[in-house]
């Protein structure tokens, strides 16, 4: 918890940056995943190129996702991988979600 919300509410661990339905998509995608291709990540949450970097960038600046630029043959690729800080935020905010609901 931090700053003023410093009450007892589970929602309080919720991670305001995973209220938006695309982001938390993309973060469940990656949680079982050691790292997947861009496009992978693109056609499952069902979203386009500009939405998904638009996305991506958000969580990449606050150290949830690493983007990794490679080739696969003479093809470039770009990998996203959930962070260590990433898959412990999105456990703490599935878990405020679960205590919220009372499941």
């Amino acid at each position: 918890m931090t700053g003023k919300d410093t009450g007892s509410h589970p929602r309080h661990e919720l991670a305001p940056l995973l209220t938006s339905p695309v982001r938390l998509s993309v973060v469940a995608a990656l949680a079982p995943l050691d790292k997947a291709e861009f496009s992978f990540v693109r056609d499952l949450v069902e979203v386009s190129d500009s939405a998904l970097s638009k996305q991506v960038a958000a969580l990449e600046e606050a150290g949830w996702v690493a983007v990794e630029k490679g080739r696969v043959e003479r093809r470039p690729r770009t990998w996203l991988i959930l962070t260590a800080e990433g898959r412990t935020v999105y456990r703490r905010h599935l878990n405020a979600l679960r205590a919220i609901s009372g499941t």
